[in-house]
């Protein structure tokens, strides 16, 4: 199918869906106007839309992402790096789940395997249907990356970085206490990792963002790798987890639809506080 039939078709199918009744709308909605109050209903109604008209199109993107040829890949997401890649200097690529994110660093994977790169390597959370978690795994696997298990011990996690491969870690999502602080996120506290401070002081690894959002004309996706953050990883996780949600947040200021607001971000409340989504 030509890329511009997919991408319509997504929109379709995303539109269609964001006008459904269904529990994860629900969540989109309280999502924004959490993190917008200053917006109008209307407003964050049409923000909505946009928003499942664009991961309808990144869902359908996900074929040729995950089963198409490298230059399929590279010909609808454009790497544009700010440091040196094939180095094999220790470093973190920190991707907070825009749409794109898949595609991002599958690029990347298929650009590194082109080039006799370092590999990619990346934290994954095992699904429910263990059939389609396999699948998974073996498509972000084919051009010679990793998956390690967010079970896994981190010790696996540190020599891949001490090695100088590409490790990816997306911290935006809420996993339950373990391991994680209440930083601010949008003004509200919110359940965060702080592995990728931990990781970075163990391993002595630089962190980079890595952002993967479409282009201004949305014919492609710009994957770009920034310099690495200056004076982090600090002594102090729970302030480094603190900036790196400014980070994200300054992200999705610029590109609110494209964030990936799906997710219960507010999922775990500190203790006495009440469910944000009920």
């Amino acid at each position: 199918m030509p890329y511009s039939w997919i991408v319509h078709i997504g929109y379709s199918l995303g539109s269609l869906f964001g006008r459904l009744p269904h529990e994860r709308k629900r969540v989109v909605l309280k999502n924004l106007r959490l993190c917008f109050p200053k917006l109008s209903d209307q407003q964050i109604q049409r923000l909505a839309l946009e928003h499942w008209r664009l991961l309808g199109r990144s869902v359908l993107e996900r074929s040729r992402i995950w089963l198409g040829s490298a230059e399929q890949i590279l010909s609808m997401i454009e790497i544009q790096s700010e440091i040196p890649l094939g180095d094999r200097k220790p470093r973190i690529f920190v991707i907070p789940h825009f749409v794109g994110l898949e595609g991002g660093f599958m690029a990347l994977s298929a650009m590194a395997e082109q080039n006799e790169w370092p590999r990619g390597a990346g934290l994954y959370q095992n699904m429910k249907d263990p059939f389609f978690n396999q699948k998974i795994i073996e498509w972000r696997n084919r051009f010679g990356g990793k998956s390690i298990a967010r079970q896994s011990r981190l010790l696996e996690l540190i020599r891949e970085i001490k090695t100088g491969n590409f490790i990816f870690i997306a911290p935006d999502i809420d996993l339950g206490p373990k391991d994680s602080v209440f930083v601010p996120f949008f003004g509200i506290q919110t359940n965060t990792i702080t592995a990728i401070s931990r990781l970075a002081k163990a391993s002595g690894a630089e962190v980079c963002l890595m952002i993967t959002t479409l282009s201004k004309d949305r014919s492609k996706y710009i994957c770009r790798i920034h310099k690495p953050l200056d004076h982090f990883p600090t002594d102090d996780p729970v302030a480094d987890t603190a900036r790196l949600n400014r980070c994200f947040e300054e992200e999705i200021y610029q590109r609110p639809a494209e964030y990936y607001w799906v997710h219960k971000r507010f999922k775990y409340r500190p203790p006495g506080e009440a469910s944000l989504y009920d």
